[in-house]
This record gives C-alpha cells, structure tokens and sequence, in this order.
C-alpha cells in the first residue's frame, strides 16, 4: 500500500479554489456581500464513544435497515450528507467521502459541519482499548488539519455564498487494513467530483467542477460503535480514519 503522487489531494484542491477565489474577487471589485446569514438550528449532533468491541465491509445480515435510513436524515436541510445505516461497504464509503466534502456555507457554519462530521467516526479496534480515544481524536484531528476545506477557504466561500456539492460517480477500490485481524476493516478509494458554487460578480451564480482522489477507512463489523441515540448498531459501516491522500495498492 502506497500513497499515489499522480493524485491531487484535497489539500491541493482546496488551494486552487483558493486561487479561483482571489480571480472571482478581482472581477466582482464592488460587490457589496451580505453580512447577515441566517442561523439555523444546530441538528442533534453526538460524539462517538471512546470503547469499542468487531465483523465484515460489505456483507448483509437479517438486520440490515432497509434502503434510505440514515442516522439523521434533518442534516440534508443544511446542505449534508446523512449519514447512512448500512452493512454494505461501497454504499457507506460512498456516503462518506461525499460527506467530507459537501456543505453549504449559508445553512451552516463550518463547526457545526466538522461536529457533525466527528458523529461517523468509530474507535479503532487494533488498538488496545486504553489508547483507542488518543487515536479516535487523532482522526478527527487530521480530518480538520488535513483533509477538510480549510477555515481561510471556507471564510472566501462564505463570503461569496458558497457551497460544494461532493459525489462518487465510479467504481470504489477496496483495500484490506494491515494489523486488522478481524477483517472486518476496509480502505475505500474513489475519485470525488466537486461541484462548487458561488456568486459571479452580478445577480447570479457560477459553478465549475474539480475531481479528487480521496480513501477513507472504514469498519463494518461487530466492533464498530453506534450513534447514541440512533438506529444504528453495533455492526452498521463507522468510519475509523479519513486520509489526506489516496492510498492505492
């Protein structure tokens, strides 16, 4: 398994938009932004708990939630990707790479986002369980630092009524985790296509498309921990880590 130089990574994505931004803001010199969004209500957004237990990305079982359930489907109206309920592998990875680049600068502001977006994760079951919350924060911390649009980005959009629509059109390329004796742990690869919107400089909108290479590791097993307060199980797909580059075989 190895990182791929030919693949643009998030991180260099969000520096062309950043670029696009500055261009926008030149031919839009006397465009007066408007400063007071609306608040939306805060959905209920939890933090995975710190224990974990273990089983397989992908499989089905008599307790698969019937197509369409997700753990809130309310977070669609702030312009998210609702988390899925799902054994099945590609549908959850599809879901979360989506998520990680899909929001709405006017519905929600960028903490709101990353909270929710701390809801999908799940403990990683290789490690003892004593060190399993240092490496579940470690996660979320690279999301932000590393992966996520970054907050000067988000700002610029922001600014310019922004807002980035993320979907996995191909094929997801699976990967097995080294150290997972479980097997229930996967890496999922995909190509993501950024739709990104904002104002152009008069009355009305421009939106342009970028493609990024992007894996996430995911657990689908009987290790994984559900969203308190959710129908989600003990079992249904959680995702352990997103990378800042595609990591291919």
């Amino acid at each position: 398994m190895k990182m791929s130089p030919s693949r643009r990574n998030l991180g260099l994505v969000w520096a062309a938009l950043g670029g696009a931004v500055l261009l926008i803001a030149v031919v839009a010199i006397v465009i007066g932004m408007s400063s007071g969004a609306t608040q939306t209500p805060t959905p209920n957004i939890p933090s995975a708990p710190p224990t974990s237990t273990q089983n397989t990305p992908g499989s089905s079982s008599t307790t698969e939630p019937s197509a369409g359930d997700s753990v809130d489907a309310s977070v669609r109206e702030l312009g998210w990707v609702a988390e899925p309920i799902t054994r099945d592998g590609d549908v959850y990875v599809r879901a979360a790479l989506s998520a990680a680049s899909t929001f709405d600068t006017q519905l929600a502001v960028r903490d709101q986002w990353l909270s929710f977006l701390d809801s999908w994760f799940t403990p990683d079951t290789r490690y003892a369980t004593a060190d399993q919350t240092a490496e579940l924060e470690s996660a979320r911390l690279e999301l932000r630092q590393s992966v996520v649009l970054p907050e000067s980005e988000w700002e610029s959009l922001d600014s310019e009524a922004g807002r980035v629509v993320a979907t996995v059109n191909g094929p997801i390329d699976f990967q097995v985790v080294p150290d997972d004796e479980s097997g229930d742990m996967s890496i999922g690869t995909a190509d993501v296509v950024l739709m990104i919107t904002r104002t152009d400089g008069s009355d009305g909108e421009l939106s342009y498309e970028d493609t990024v290479r992007v894996s996430v590791q995911v657990l689908c097993g009987a290790g994984s921990v559900p969203t308190p307060d959710s129908a989600q199980q003990a079992g249904d797909c959680k995702v352990v880590r997103f990378f800042p580059e595609p990591l291919e075989p």
